[in-house]
């Protein structure tokens, strides 16, 4: 964990070296703080595994079958995702081969014209030569035969550019095209895995249903889970104030850089401005009458620039496309999340309440949150805008998936059959992280809802909206 804290702070000392973070090194922080928390949270599950006995607690002998359902689940979901992504990437990168298409002719066609009219004209460096002409109007037809060549040579570079991108795009296409063929085989298999992995957990369900029984039925194992769940948040909290302590200590070093840096490039931009100004003075008084060749020679630099605009304004597209295309790393909004608000919308559409807080449980002790009934499968969907703090399987609560809303507020969700976030990803209000399930040994479908603040648990329902 020292090592991980380490590599945040240097991350930070890193972004410091700019007075303002750009989204790229915003979204590599946020990948650092994602593999930062990954790991703390991994320590503390390595911590509660230790404290729990597998062979006297039966439902952790579904947490292989469980977990591997949730992981192929997820994978099937960003699968999914990518599918989408790339079938939207080959429909941008199919128009921009039309739109290349048509310019390609365009280059082609402005070539071919400005051969013909020197065809017509008849203009050629021996021609001028051999005219018999006054010396003066040779030297003339010799310089405009000069501007017309470098303008055909110039057609000609924009015409190798026009294929060169044609076939970019071509080869682009065709990985697309492969890429989409190989998602489709991989979403296949990843079905006939998950049945596979359903199957397998039938199996385990049926060889333990009578352990499982009694063990629901026991006060003393619901203790413990509680307890579990317990330990567990405690140790949320203390790795999330680590966390918030060390951004705070690196965001503190960035701005004290980040101001002395804006100072330096003060001082920078006054001396080049005072250079720029002497060496204007010094061309200024450089600067004499040029005749008819240097308004020739402008007028060939503007076409330049307009070859050299229409370049970057390719480049600017690809890259406008290219950051189209990437999955960017949410980041967590600037102050940190604020907690949560009265009137959330409900976490699952659900068909009933199996369980209300404060109520006596039908097999021993009070519910610390709420039941809500849903078939297997349904979506799950966070109340509000927070950072995933875990997502794993714990013993009496199955695939489970703790929020951090921030100000000391976390939701938790439980029995699901699939987790489709990850630790340090940042989630939005109504976003889908899970799928409701049964697992855990739970004897119907459903989500376990808790809402907790400073590690208390408090009434759910106050929090939902009515």
């Amino acid at each position: 964990m020292r090592r991980a804290l380490g590599c945040a702070l240097l991350l930070w000392a890193g972004l410091a070296c700019g007075a303002e973070p750009t989204l790229t090194q915003k979204q590599a922080a946020a990948r650092e703080e994602q593999a930062q928390m990954r790991a703390r949270i991994a320590d503390l599950q390595e911590e509660i595994d230790r404290s729990t006995s597998s062979r006297r607690d039966a439902a952790n002998q579904l947490k292989a079958s469980e977990t591997a359902i949730s992981a192929s689940n997820r994978r099937l979901a960003e699968l999914a995702e990518r599918q989408r992504e790339a079938r939207l990437e080959l429909q941008d990168i199919e128009s921009q081969t039309v739109r290349q298409q048509e310019q390609l002719k365009l280059r082609q066609h402005e070539l071919g014209e400005q051969m013909r009219a020197q065809y017509a004209g008849g203009l050629s460096p021996w021609t001028a030569l051999l005219s018999g002409n006054n010396p003066q109007e040779i030297g003339r037809d010799l310089s405009y035969l000069g501007y017309i060549t470098q303008a055909q040579a110039d057609a000609v570079v924009a015409v190798r550019q026009a294929l060169d991108e044609l076939a970019r795009l071509q080869a682009s296409s065709q990985a697309h095209t492969r890429e989409l063929a190989q998602l489709a085989q991989d979403t296949e298999e990843e079905k006939a895995a998950l049945e596979e992995q359903k199957a397998e957990r039938l199996q385990v369900l049926e060889r333990i249903e009578s352990e499982l029984k009694a063990q629901r039925n026991q006060a003393a194992e619901l203790k413990r889970n509680d307890e579990r769940l317990g330990r567990l948040i405690t140790g949320l909290e203390e790795a999330i104030e680590k966390q918030r302590e060390a951004a705070r200590i690196a965001e503190e070093k960035r701005r004290a850089e980040a101001a002395r840096l804006a100072e330096e490039k003060r001082r920078a931009e006054a001396a080049r401005k005072e250079q720029a100004r002497q060496a204007a003075l010094a061309a200024q008084q450089a600067r004499n009458e040029r005749e008819r060749q240097e308004a020739e020679q402008v007028r060939l630099q503007v076409e330049q620039a307009r070859e050299k605009a229409r370049a970057q304004e390719l480049a600017a597209a690809r890259a406008e496309a290219a950051a189209r295309k990437a999955t960017p790393v949410r980041v967590e909004p600037a102050g940190g999340f604020k907690g949560l608000r009265k009137g959330a919308p409900y976490p699952v559409n659900s068909t009933g309440t199996l369980g209300r807080f404060g109520a006596e449980r039908p097999d021993g002790g009070l519910w610390r949150g709420i039941v809500l009934q849903a078939p297997e499968g349904r979506a799950i969907r966070a109340i509000a805008g927070g950072r995933v703090v875990y997502a794993s399987w714990l013993s009496g609560f199955g695939n489970i998936m703790i929020v951090d809303h921030g100000a000391k507020y976390l939701s938790v969700y439980a029995y699901n059959q699939s987790l489709l976030k990850r630790v340090g990803d940042i989630v939005a209000e109504g976003d889908t992280i899970a799928t409701v399930g049964a697992t855990g040994g739970q004897v119907e479908s459903g989500l376990y809802f808790e809402i907790r603040h400073q590690g208390v648990p408090v009434n759910p329902l106050l929090w939902l909206k009515q």
